[in-house]
């Protein structure tokens, strides 16, 4: 008999200090605390538990994007969750995480923060729904 019992990963309920794997296409690893991570609420839908998602049990996300967009995103996360308890709107610098984003991936950013009905299915802003806007 032992004095401990290993239990398995998923019975495990996961908590906002377990740290979440980001890849990307390009082979950058990102690790960050889950709930930093749940900041998306795309991460958020791929994390619960009761979702039956690979990634709920393994805690890694394959993220369809570049190193740097996702080092941009993993950035605005934890922004975002340092200022989630800010009093009022005019107590975020939002202009402060504005100047480190680089010029030449704001395009991409923008496109890959937009809704899912202005992408394709690879997440890629369609080129008629562009022209709209």
């Amino acid at each position: 008999l032992t004095d401990f019992e290993m239990a398995q990963p998923s019975e495990v309920e996961p908590k906002d200090s377990d740290w979440v794997r980001l890849e990307t296409t390009d082979g950058f690893t990102y690790l960050v605390k889950r709930k930093v991570a749940l900041a998306s609420g795309t991460m958020r839908n791929m994390l619960d538990p009761t979702s039956g998602y690979t990634e709920a049990k393994t805690r890694i996300c394959s993220m369809k994007e570049r190193g740097i967009i996702t080092e941009k995103l993993v950035e605005y996360m934890c922004f975002k969750t340092h200022y989630e308890s800010a009093a009022t709107k005019e107590d975020i610098p939002a202009n402060e995480f504005m100047e480190r984003v680089p010029p030449e991936i704001i395009l991409e950013l923008f496109v890959f923060s937009l809704p899912p009905r202005w992408a394709d299915k690879s997440g890629r802003l369609l080129a008629a729904d562009y022209q709209e806007m």
